[in-house]
């Protein structure tokens, strides 16, 4: 009987001490969960800092994010909105200071040096322009990590736009406005800055619109931060959905040139309704809608050029639109897909010329 009491004794407390031991570990298991939709947390290598991690951070803010902090932005709840082979895009809300952003994420692996990096961001965060998509904020982390804050457009890209069918999209002094406001953005990266920037992913899907269906040019640059071989991988997506030039052939080479191609593609998707790649075509028909449009020249069929829905609209002045406002439009846009670089039309002149139609 002496020798139960002693076990009883014994295990109990033993026992006791277990419970603790677990009930420690569930409690630290918790502490340490991943926050719910919180950005910093979905990606392997884009993890919360540790102790002694802070020294080797490095936030780099420009105009308009003068008062984000390190903690805004890595604790800021946030939701996938887009997904690349080099990185992800969050839409993002920063609970401080009241603001939605989008987060981009470049994956370490995908990217060039820390230092070549910030040299490079330092550029793109310096370039202003009411045509293009600033870059408020940039944070580079300690093992590599690579995160940029741009504004949120709430009324998404052209490229939802474009297929909407609401009505708006066929609209000539919105197609008008939005081409303009486009090509404003690129001029001014081709020749508004000390040395032109090649946006190198120039698409629909790349084209942010405000509630009064202003322009905003996204993306422009982001080639130039990642390697080769990611460079190359942006490049065959942009081959797949039908945006690159037929003479790119390495990302490393793309040129004004290549983002009039591009461009030329994007004024068709305007003016027609369609998208670049037709991927059910019918034995008789282009996939390619480039090549579409010039088989419908050879073949005269004129209404094939653009939705037919543009000529029952007014302009914003009531001023009637004309056929011929809508083949000049065509007409520039065949021009920027030319096959041979040298015969596109330089930004300047595409400029020029929307702004001529336009009118």
């Amino acid at each position: 009987m002496a020798t139960q009491h002693k076990l009883i004794l014994i295990i109990v407390p033993t026992t006791f001490s277990l419970l603790l031991l677990i009930l420690f570990f569930i409690i630290f298991l918790r502490r340490n969960r991943p926050k719910k939709n919180e950005p910093a947390q979905m990606e392997a290598g884009f993890e919360s800092r540790h102790v002694g991690d802070a020294e080797n951070e490095e936030l780099i803010k420009f105009q308009c994010g003068e008062d984000l902090t390190v903690h805004d932005i890595l604790d800021a709840p946030g939701e996938v909105i887009g997904k690349s082979s080099y990185g992800t895009l969050y839409r993002a809300s920063l609970i401080r200071v009241n603001s939605v952003v989008v987060l981009r994420f470049l994956r370490p692996a995908c990217t060039g040096g820390m230092n070549e990096v910030v040299r490079l961001i330092q550029v793109l965060g310096s370039i202003r322009h009411d045509n293009l998509v600033p870059l408020k904020a940039f944070y580079g982390g300690p093992r590599g990590e690579k995160l940029l804050v741009h504004p949120f457009f709430g009324c998404g890209n052209l490229a939802q736009f474009t297929r909407d069918e609401n009505g708006n999209s066929h609209r000539w002094d919105i197609i008008s406005k939005i081409s303009i406001g486009i090509a404003r953005g690129l001029d001014h990266l081709h020749t508004g800055l000390q040395k032109p920037i090649i946006h190198g992913n120039l698409k629909s899907k790349n084209l942010f619109l405000d509630w009064n269906y202003h322009p905003y040019v996204s993306d422009f640059g982001i080639h130039l931060l990642l390697n080769p071989t990611s460079g190359q991988e942006m490049l065959e997506v942009s081959a797949s959905q039908g945006y690159k030039a037929p003479e790119l052939i390495k990302m490393r080479d793309a040129s004004e040139e290549t983002d009039i191609y591009s461009l030329g593609v994007i004024l068709l998707e305007l003016l027609t309704g369609k998208e670049p790649i037709n991927e059910n075509p019918t034995p008789d028909e282009e996939f390619y809608l480039p090549n579409a449009m010039r088989n419908a020249i050879l073949e005269h069929r004129i209404t094939d050029l653009y939705h037919p829905d543009i000529l029952l609209g007014q302009g914003i002045d009531q001023i009637p639109i004309i056929e011929e406002q809508i083949l000049n439009f065509f007409q520039l846009a065949m021009a920027c897909c030319s096959p041979s670089p040298s015969l596109r039309p330089h930004i300047k002149q595409v400029l020029g010329k929307l702004e001529e139609i336009g009118k």
